[in-house]
């Protein structure tokens, strides 16, 4: 019906209608042909042009700003915008007009406006008047042209306070339709309250403080246990103008509860000290030190005197906690630890008083699993939001959000309208404008539905905001600054409002859960990967001398791994998991067995020697070294086959572990050497070795004895000997003096004494 109306008194005559068809009938042969031929192999379809917009939507109208958002009897409204010509011809004699009226009457009617598109004649009001327009000769096919419209309030009609639509539309002429018609049209909405009521919404509006994980397991070997960092990203938001800095810049000057991630403050103050930054297989230094600093003590500053909520550590994420984790072992434990931690983390640093009383599902989305993982970590509080907890009593206005669910549990229900009005890209100055005027709108209808029965109504909007969204967000705040229908209240005293009788509260079924939220979950697998990194973790810490220097960064990087923030990023969630796990493995490897070649024995009894090496920073104690043999010719300490001893090495350092051995008789064994932790648990790989047991037997103890004795026998028969040569020489009395005897020939004969075998080699 908008389009017919759009092209009221264009329809051809009967003579033009007849001059169409005949050229029709003579153009349409060859035509015809022509789309029948046959294309060439392989030639693509030509793509069919996209059609050119018309009639009411001919033109592109953007509302850039509009100030002031609510306005009071003595201002002047200026609107200023952007048109765009989207259609195939030039547009002559354009004319830009403002539109204000009529008054809608509740939060549908406000929906209804905002998703209406094009002109309606009846629908939309009429114009302002001639005297508050602007003009253009000429609209250009694709050119876009400014414009700003000023008009004096007490000239707009506005009667009783509410909410009032307003437009802005363009006129003109085209070739085609050379008469004046609506070409372009958008809508937005003014706010009209120009004293403060009586009666006032009170308004809870969440500011968070969430980050996705930078922070690895990993830490360098110094005394300062310094962090490393995945990337150096979490900067760029802490710098000036970035996500993070923002959010505390523009919540500074607003009436918000503050809602942190205790691990996005971990994670800048190990910035702010010395830092190192994953680059390729190393690391180079971090610089932003200056940048995380400023930014932390800018945050200190703001929340001395406010409210601040702390989630759990990392953000976890109960949905895919509920769904897919509760059911492997230890799962709910990771996450009572994480709201342990969140207290001590962000009273450490911004030195506050924080309340971890409160879960945020994704979106606010719940049902029974949800509220009970959430209520085992300790909340008392969980924040749902509208589209999942509906109404079922078909109340006439919106209920305040506190909720009693049962077993001392509050569901704080954030309005779903007001909560999605700053996603999507807000970026584009129509779009914030739309959506800062459209939350101002929905706040004062939600007054007007029941101005004798004071609510109160929290917002809850997206989980990580850009740096445009909290801008929007800001300018929302900032036109209720006022207080004219809102007042501001924190999210502690929003859950103790008394709730509304008729509001509902029954908790929704898991069936009621969003598919395509359930579709983003963390998958069972990854809960699984958790597990088995946590055990290895467990057992590595009780054999450290300081175990809180591994324990801490890998307990929060457990936590990371449930983070929320993961969600639509399956593969970066799996490859920090596998990261965690396999930095792990690469420290509890640095405690092993040195290997071993084999060994012979000589003797019915000897020493094996067991080299065990600790290359970590720190010693490492209680640790068992058990070796086992297979053969019964081979025991230990003459208790069998297996013996065990105690393990301590200091950090950088290795030692030798010496076990006594008994053997009864030659033979080959097979020895298995392998690390246990004190309770018997089995650490690192096992080691194999070959012992070679040969035995000295009494004959060849005779022979040996044989030998030393004819050496001997040997050794007195040559002094004898040249004793008598000596004697001899001097009794014949020749020569001036005795005569030197010659060496005596060596003897070679059998008689000589040599030994007539070797001893046998020993391997120590």
């Amino acid at each position: 019906m908008a389009e017919a109306a759009d092209f009221q008194g264009t329809r051809p005559s009967p003579a033009r209608r007849w001059l169409r068809r005949t050229a029709s009938a003579v153009l349409g042969a060859p035509l015809l042909a022509g789309l029948l031929a046959v294309p060439a192999a392989g030639a693509a379809p030509a793509a069919e042009p996209a059609k050119a917009p018309t009639g009411s939507r001919t033109v592109d109208v953007s509302l850039n700003t509009l100030t002031p958002s609510v306005p009071s009897e003595d201002d002047t409204l200026t609107v200023s915008g952007t048109l765009t010509n989207r259609g195939k011809e030039t547009i002559s004699s354009a004319e830009v007009d403002l539109r204000v009226g009529p008054q809608l009457t509740g939060r549908g009617e406000v929906d209804d406006a905002a998703k209406r598109s094009g002109y309606i004649p009846g629908a939309d009001p009429v114009t302002v008047g001639d005297k508050y327009t602007v003009k253009f000769p000429k609209l250009a096919r694709g050119i876009s042209q400014d414009f700003t419209l000023t008009v004096p309030v007490d000239k707009l009609g506005l009667d009783d306070p509410g909410v009032y639509q307003l437009g802005v539309s363009v006129s003109g002429r085209t070739t085609t339709a050379p008469y004046e018609q609506v070409l372009g049209i958008e809508r937005s909405f003014l706010p009209w309250q120009p004293e403060a009521s009586d009666k006032r919404t009170k308004l809870t509006f969440l500011w968070p403080l969430i980050a996705s994980p930078h922070v690895t397991a990993e830490t360098r070997s110094d005394e300062q246990q310094t962090p490393v960092f995945t990337d150096d990203d979490l900067a760029k938001e802490l710098a000036p103008g970035g996500r993070l800095e923002q959010m505390v810049a523009l919540g500074s000057r607003l009436p918000v509860t503050w809602v942190i991630d205790p691990d996005l403050l971990a994670s800048v103050a190990a910035m702010a000290g010395k830092y190192e930054v994953e680059s390729g297989d190393t690391t180079v230094p971090g610089k932003n030190q200056t940048v995380a600093k400023q930014w932390l003590t800018a945050l200190e500053k703001v929340v001395e005197d406010g409210k601040v909520i702390a989630l759990p550590f990392a953000d976890p994420d109960l949905a895919s906690i509920a769904h897919r984790g509760k059911a492997v072992t230890g799962t709910l434990s990771h996450l009572q630890n994480a709201s342990t931690v969140a207290a001590t983390t962000v009273e450490t640093i911004l030195h506050v008083k924080p309340s971890t009383d409160f879960a945020w599902p994704v979106n606010g989305a719940v049902d029974s699993s949800i509220v009970d993982v959430a209520t085992s970590a300790g909340a008392h509080n969980v924040i749902a939001r509208s589209d999942s907890f509906r109404e079922t009593a078909a109340l006439p206005y919106t209920p305040s959000a506190a909720r009693p669910i049962g077993g001392g549990t509050t569901a704080v229900v954030a309005d779903a309208r007001l909560s999605t009005l700053f996603d999507g890209d807000m970026s584009r100055a129509g779009a914030s404008t739309l959506a800062v005027q459209k939350f101002l709108a929905q706040t004062l209808a939600l007054t007007e539905q029941a101005p004798d029965n004071e609510r109160s109504i929290v917002v809850a909007p997206p989980r990580m905001p850009t740096a445009a969204q909290a801008q929007t967000m800001a300018r929302a705040m900032e036109g209720l600054s006022g207080n004219r229908w809102t007042q501001p209240l924190d999210l502690v005293d929003a859950a103790e409002v008394k709730p509304d009788p008729q509001a509902t509260t029954k908790v929704p079924p898991a069936s009621a859960y969003p598919k395509k939220l359930r579709a983003q979950e963390l998958p069972t697998q990854a809960f699984q990967d958790i597990r088995t990194t946590q055990g290895s973790l467990d057992s590595f810490e009780t054999i450290l001398t300081q175990p809180e220097r591994v324990v801490t960064p890998f307990g929060n990087a457990v936590n990371r791994s449930m983070s929320t923030s993961w969600r639509g990023r399956s593969l970066e969630a799996q490859q920090y998991r596998d990261a965690v796990r396999d930095y792990l493995q690469s420290l509890t490897s640095e405690v092993q067995l040195i290997e071993k070649s084999d060994v012979t024995l000589s003797g019915r009894s000897a020493t094996i020697p067991v080299t065990v090496q600790n290359k970590l920073v720190q010693g490492v104690d209680r640790l068992v070294l058990q070796l086992t043999s297979d053969n019964l010719r081979l025991k230990f300490n003459d208790d069998g086959t297996t013996a065990k001893l105690p393990v301590s090495i200091a950090g950088g350092h290795s030692q030798s572990v010496k076990f006594d051995t008994a053997t009864s008789a030659n033979g080959r064994a097979q020895v298995t050497a392998r690390l246990f932790t004190e309770d018997g648990t089995p650490y690192g790989e096992e080691m194999t070795f070959t012992v070679k047991v040969s035995e000295v037997t009494p004959t060849v103890l005779l022979v040996i004895a044989g030998g030393l004795l004819l050496l001997v026998l040997a050794g007195i028969r040559m002094y004898t000997h040249r004793k008598r040569a000596v004697a001899s020489d001097t009794a014949d009395g020749n020569g001036d003096g005795p005569e030197q005897p010659s060496d005596p020939a060596p003897d070679t004969g059998p008689e000589s004494g040599a030994p007539s075998g070797t001893g046998e080699k020993v391997d120590r």
